[in-house]
Order: structure tokens, then sequence, then C-alpha cells
């Protein structure tokens, strides 16, 4: 027992000292000791503890006291979020090393030059923002954001909240395939004028049959005109291809800060992001201009189950993804054959694939939208359906063809994406009741 409590107690002191992800993860007794620990070094916890202030950590129900593990005080201080809140040594210490860890495994990932990074606890979205913010003060002149069209609301939402004036790029189709025009950008550029545009806004996960933004060329492209650059890289770290793409932008051009969800990457809930970066000193900007204190919740989330799964446990994760990926593509091809539809081809999309829908767009216009309602009712979420030819206003801009991120794709398409954490089951469970309802909508079709 006593050489168990010592080798516990040895762990915990190399996290401190080291501020990296354990090779191994940890048991979950483990950690909750390793938390109260923490928590017992802030004020609030403190036996005989006078508060006289307006945030003294004081929480009325124990219930919400327990959850949080009685790290009350959230991180950083009112003009910075890395900033140690001295009354809040333990949630500081939390900070601290939940951002060493996530840098190390961002390291692990594919992004090795990668110098820095925080946690914030916003969304991909608002972290976003926050980036365009930042660069604000840097480039007053510029009022207008490059960026390759990409049928998500949050992000082109984010854009508009920072109080830029988006330049939509449209994509080519090369093949299946929606890919990057670097010459409508460089040209937009030229017409524009370098110092008035703040950024170029890349993406690099996405839905196919968009495919991963040119990020070499974009970077080069950036560094050639003195423009900065900021990646959406919302679901791109559980891919070696979304990371690599930013590791060799970063090395040849230039690359200011990628952004990525900790839901989407680490199955945690969702409320966090991590902004990082290759100068150490933008993104302690980006982190200074974050007004106020911040939730400790995403922090404490991400820590702890990085800490549970260990370096071992998060690759295998990115092995297990990487192979679901394989089979859920080479299963749904075989489907959609079956069918007379075929998976698009789309080598370049590492994490979502697109199956065609049309013979079904042909039998009559709300035939696809119905499939995805059927799949829906079916207990089937995260497939999406896309007609052709929708049209939808974000904030006053007009997309037609919506959700399929070009104004006239050749088809309508069914998406499904192997994310990290995707099982055989739910593979398998998906392509059974995606057979039977396209099977009805064929038997529908042979009793017109």
């Amino acid at each position: 027992e006593n050489t168990n409590c010592c080798s516990e107690w040895e762990r915990r002191v190399t996290l401190i000292k080291q501020g990296k992800c354990p090779e191994d993860g940890w048991d979950e007794s483990t950690i909750e000791l390793f938390l109260h620990e923490l928590a017992i070094m802030d004020s609030n916890n403190f036996l005989g503890n006078c508060g006289v202030g307006e945030r003294e950590g004081r929480v009325v129900s124990g219930l919400v006291a327990r959850r949080h593990y009685r790290l009350i005080h959230g991180i950083g201080r009112s003009g910075d979020i890395s900033a140690v809140q001295p009354k809040a040594a333990g949630s500081s210490l939390l900070n601290k090393l939940t951002n060493s860890v996530v840098l190390d495994v961002i390291k692990l990932a594919g992004v090795r030059t990668v110098t820095s990074c925080f946690v914030v606890p916003m969304a991909t979205g608002m972290s976003l923002t926050l980036c365009f913010l930042t660069l604000r003060h840097k480039r007053p002149k510029a009022k207008y954001i490059i960026w390759p069209r990409i049928d998500q609301k949050s992000c082109f939402k984010s854009m508009i909240t920072a109080g830029f004036e988006p330049v939509v790029i449209e994509n080519v189709l090369e093949g299946d395939e929606l890919r990057t025009d670097l010459e409508a950008v460089e040209t937009k550029i030229k017409a524009l004028g370098a110092e008035n545009i703040l950024c170029v806004h890349s993406t690099t996960s996405c839905f196919a049959p968009r495919v991963p933004d040119r990020l070499e060329e974009l970077a080069v492209i950036c560094a050639n005109y003195d423009i900065p650059h900021i990646v959406n890289n919302a679901y791109g770290v559980q891919s070696s291809k979304c990371m690599h793409l930013i590791q060799q932008g970063a090395r040849v051009g230039r690359i200011d800060a990628f952004v990525q969800s900790l839901d989407k990457n680490f199955m945690v809930p969702v409320g966090g992001a991590i902004i990082a970066g290759f100068n150490e000193s933008f993104i302690q900007e980006i982190s200074k201009m974050y007004p106020g204190r911040a939730s400790a919740s995403p922090s404490l989330d991400v820590l702890i189950t990085l800490l549970s799964l260990g370096i071992s446990g998060y690759k295998k994760l990115l092995k297990e993804r990487k192979e679901m990926f394989s089979y859920l593509s080479s299963e749904l091809k075989k489907l959609a054959d079956n069918h007379n539809e075929r998976l698009l081809d789309t080598p370049h999309n590492p994490i979502s694939l697109a199956m065609s829908l049309k013979n079904l767009n042909e039998t009559n216009d709300a035939a696809v939208t119905q499939l995805g309602s059927m799949l829906f009712t079916r207990q089937v979420s995260g497939a999406r359906v896309v007609p052709c030819g929708s049209v939808q206003t974000v904030n006053n801009y007009t997309f037609k063809g919506f959700m399929s991120h070009a104004n006239d794709y050749p088809c309508a398409y069914l998406n499904a994406a192997s994310a990290i954490g995707i099982k055989k089951q739910d593979v398998d469970v998906f392509l059974k009741r995606l057979d039977k309802c396209l099977k009805t909508f064929r038997k529908e079709k042979m009793q017109i």
C-alpha cells in the first residue's frame, strides 16, 4: 500500500514538474485525489477563511460545489485569462497544467512546432471572434476578412460578430471535390489592398465534398502579402492529415493561430476551445484580450479526460478513428452501389464522406429532406442530407446552395463522418437503417 501511495504521489509531482500528458492514463481515484489537493489550495476552502469581497467563491449548493470539485474561483484575473489569481492557487495551477498538457497533445497529434496555446471557455466560433478582435489592434485600417466558403454558420458569424466584412471566395469543383480557389484569393487581395484585409480565414475539418483548404499555398500567399492567417481547425486535432496541413503551412508560410473545439476532439461537454499558434507573444495577446475571469469547467473537463486517457489512450482513439473511417468508406460504397448511387470521390477529406442521392432527388423535391427526417426519427444523429439549390440568408448574406459549400453542386447527397470515439457498431447500425430507408423510397417509386 505504501508503495502504491508513493507511486501515485510521484505521478502527480511529475505532472506538475513536466506539464506533459502522462504516457499511461491515471485511474479515477488518483485523478480525484489530485483535484482535491488542488482545491484545498484555493482560499474559499481554507479553514477559518474570512472573505469580505464580492467574489469569494461562495457556493450555496453542496451538489454544485462537488460537481466542480470545490474549484470555484475560475481561471485568470479581470485583465488576463492566463494570469495567476493569488487567492486561487489551486485553480491557477489547474489552468497552467491544462494548457501545458493540451500543448503536449497538439504536438503529439502532428503540429510539432506549436509554441503556445490556451483553453478558452467558449466554443470555436466565439474563439475565432476573439482572434479577429485581437488582430483589429494590429491592423486598424483593415475591414475585410478573406474567407474560402464553408457552409457552417458559426465560423461565418464569428467574422460578423467581430465587426468585419467577410469576402466570400467560392470554391472550385475538381472531380467531386470542392477545393480552394487560390487564384481568386490572390485576385481579391490585390483588388482590396493587403492593408485593408484583416486576415485570411481558412478551414481544415469540413463536411465532404468540401475538403480542407490548400493551407500551404494560402500560408505562402499570406506571407508574401504580409496578411495574418487564422485557421478554423474545429475538429481537426483528431486527423493527422489536418494537423500535417497546419504544420506544413507554418513551415512554408504564415499561420498566426489555429482554433479547435474541445468537445469534438476530446469528447468533453460543449463549451470550450483551444487557441494555439507558433508565436507565443501573439497567443498571449489573444488571451489578454479576453475580458474578465473565466469558467474553469472546460479546463477541468479536458484535464480529467487527458489524465484518464494518457498518451497511449489518446493515440489508441486516433488509430481507431482512422480504422473506422476506412471501414465506413468501404461499407458506404457498397451500400451506394446497391442503390444505384455512388460514394463521392473525396480523397482529400480525412473525416467526412458523402454519398450521392441522385435517384432520390428525382423522386420528388421533398424526398431528400424527408430522408433526413426518417434517419433522425430512427435515432441516427450526425448524418446530414443536402438537397440541391437550397437558399439561406445568414446575417444579411444570401448563400445559394447552402450546406453544399457551392452555388450549384451537381447532385444532392448525404454526409456521414468517422469522428473520434465512433465504434463499429455505430457504423453497422447506421448503414442498416439507411439501407431500410432507401429501400422504402425505392418501393414507393415502383408503386408510382
